[in-house]
């Protein structure tokens, strides 16, 4: 290990890439066709820079999260045009159209289906209590059921495969370097900062939340949840922080079950998706930074700063 402490980088597999983010940056490398890796790097500023009270506990999660899905996106709209999958970036309108599809799309499966379906559970108990238990669990199933669906499309396994080498990377990183592609297989593709993990708390989280909230008519429990979404992000992006930095051993057992189910959305990657892993993180690190890991330290050309995102530091 080194002395110094390692900057909290963050990052997310796209198609045939992987994107990588600190404080400033955000890098997206991509294999294109003829194999070698193109890289795409831009300055970006928070929100919360310019209202510093967005940085408190529980206000920084939803920002971060906001924030982050807006930066994936962008990221996996590069990658796609690099990868030959689009002809061109989606727009900002479009991104934002992208992500108000994808909310509404998740507030169907994951909050008004087992909301709905926990109405058969009446005939079992009538407690409200019991009943918001139930509806969390159903939510819980219906995403361990999807992971494990898109687990097994060709496709997505590739992607799952960045996912392992984004993985393996920041531990490496992390760990004081070197970033060779021999020191970076070595190291463990799970990471407690996954976005995995994060979701996995969300559900977990939600039953706790919602478990004391009665049990009105159905659509008063689809608005209720959907409006207490930031409330439960909030909570769940803190105990990742902590659970990221903390040597406890019953907050270390808490983050396993995150870690066992990045058995589905992470895979053994390729030496080949390391290089690209490797790329994009070295793309957003110092001078100074690059140099301890052992990598070349020529400046990287960037875009114009814009004011739109920050990256919270879970992958």
């Amino acid at each position: 290990m080194s002395e110094k402490t390692p900057l909290t980088v963050g990052g997310q597999a796209v198609l045939e890439g992987v994107m990588m983010r600190n404080a400033g940056k955000v890098a997206t490398a991509v294999r294109v066709a003829d194999g070698h890796i193109e890289t795409e790097v831009r300055d970006v500023n928070s929100i919360a820079d310019r209202f510093p009270i967005l940085k408190k506990p529980f206000l920084r999660g939803v920002v971060a999260l906001g924030e982050s899905l807006m930066l994936g996106l962008r990221s996996l709209s590069y990658s796609a045009k690099m990868a030959g999958e689009e002809d061109e970036q989606l727009s900002d309108g479009e991104l934002a159209g992208t992500m108000a599809i994808a909310f509404a799309l998740a507030a169907v499966l994951f909050v008004a289906i087992p909301t709905w379906a926990t109405r058969f559970f009446h005939t079992i108990f009538e407690s409200p209590v019991a009943l918001n238990l139930a509806e969390g669990g159903l939510r819980l199933a219906i995403f361990l059921a999807y992971l494990l669906a898109i687990s097994r499309m060709e496709g997505i396994y590739r992607v799952f495969q960045y996912h392992g080498a984004e993985h393996k990377t920041i531990h490496a990183y992390e760990s004081g370097g070197p970033l060779t592609v021999e020191r970076v297989q070595a190291c463990s593709r799970f990471h407690p900062r996954c976005g995995t993990s994060f979701l996995l708390i969300v559900m977990l989280v939600s039953i706790f939340v919602f478990a004391f909230l009665g049990w009105p008519d159905l659509l008063t429990r689809v608005v209720s949840r959907v409006a207490l979404l930031p409330v439960v992000a909030g909570i769940s992006y803190e105990f990742i922080r902590l659970a990221a930095r903390s040597k406890n051993s019953v907050v270390r057992l808490l983050t396993l079950p995150g870690l066992w189910l990045q058995r589905l959305t992470t895979n053994p990657p390729e030496d080949e998706m390391v290089e690209v892993a490797i790329a994009s993180l070295a793309a957003v690190l110092p001078e100074e930074e690059k140099g301890r890991m052992g990598l070349p330290t020529e400046p990287e050309k960037t875009e114009p700063a814009v004011e739109e995102t920050a990256a919270i530091a879970a992958s």
